[in-house]
């Protein structure tokens, strides 16, 4: 009874995007494309958005924050799996595999809620213009920030304790390409029915809730706009919330699909293959879905490149 609960796995294996050399090689290059793009898009619209001030208002507030999280959410799982594509090793300790999965659990959380505060902060915007000034404060950005970072520490926390709490003593071969939850229960030893009520119950939570808030946030934004005398008026409003609902749409669509519908043991691949969208190819479409139609952020790329001119000059 002493040693039923220990933890007899020392290292999990990752298979991988591909088990075959040939094909490994040209993803590294791929993924580390990708990567770069993506911390290089991310770290601009930060920079942007600190040095203009122009672009100091709640929106650009909520959107350097997510730029920051999608920098590490990458962070914590894209450099693991290239060294891996690299040298076809994916071995790494069960303490590592768990500190990542702690990482990116508090990150993911923290996006789902953060984007549930940009789309109230639309909502906001556009059927309250008037009081958006006082609403939406320097105090109220930082509260909706902080939360969105708190509670998703809070959730990765539960979720972590349910999982060491279970025994990892067989198999130790994940099929996916970094520690992710969902996989990573399906290796443990004994009944996992009651872990994974828990999980399921917290990802519901986590996911739906601020989904809800952002579908009612623009079902109350279509309204409004539809009202509006102005074509024009109406036009930029909802363009500016266009950018937003493409990636909730992919964002939410791809976590739901992982965490809350029951995977096919048909398509043992299917998981890696979601999984890649929402770790991989998001990040890299955030910061060019809200800055290609944004005449905000053009402004002030044109700004700071003709501030650089002007510095080597003289």
């Amino acid at each position: 009874m002493l040693t039923k609960n220990l933890t007899y796995v020392t290292e999990i294996i990752l298979v991988g995007l591909s088990n075959h050399r040939k094909t490994q090689i040209p993803l590294f290059f791929v993924i580390l494309l990708m990567y770069l793009l993506t911390v290089v898009g991310n770290l601009l619209i930060i920079l942007l958005v600190r040095t203009n001030s122009h672009l100091q208002t709640p929106m650009y507030f909520f959107l350097m924050h997510l730029s920051g999280l999608e920098i590490c959410y990458v962070t914590s799982t894209l450099p693991q799996m290239l060294a891996h594509l690299l040298s076809g090793n994916g071995t790494m300790s069960f303490t590592r595999c768990m500190a990542q999965l702690y990482v990116s659990l508090s990150l993911g959380g923290a996006e789902c809620v953060l984007l549930g505060a940009m789309a109230y902060d639309r909502y906001v915007a556009i059927c309250h213009p008037l009081t958006y000034a006082i609403v939406m404060d320097r105090w109220r950005q930082l509260q909706l920030a902080s939360a969105s970072w708190a509670i998703g520490v809070l959730f990765a926390s539960i979720n972590l304790v349910c999982t060491l709490r279970l025994s990892f003593c067989g198999p130790n071969h994940l099929n996916h390409f970094f520690c992710e939850l969902p996989m990573l229960v399906k290796l443990a030893c004994g009944d996992t029915r009651v872990t994974e009520i828990i999980l399921f119950v917290l990802s519901t939570v986590a996911s739906l809730g601020p989904l809800a808030v952002i579908l009612t946030s623009y079902g109350l934004i279509l309204s409004t706009v539809l009202q509006m005398r102005s074509a024009s008026g109406g036009h930029k409003a909802f363009s500016t919330c266009a950018s937003h609902l493409a990636v909730v749409t992919m964002f939410y669509g791809t976590i739901i699909s992982m965490y809350l519908i029951p995977r096919s043991h048909t398509a043992p691949d299917r998981d890696k293959q979601i999984a890649v969208i929402y770790v991989v190819i998001t990040p890299l479409l955030n910061p060019i879905i809200y800055t290609l139609r944004n005449k905000d952020i053009h402004r002030a790329v044109i700004k700071m490149l003709r501030r650089k001119i002007l510095e080597s000059k003289y």
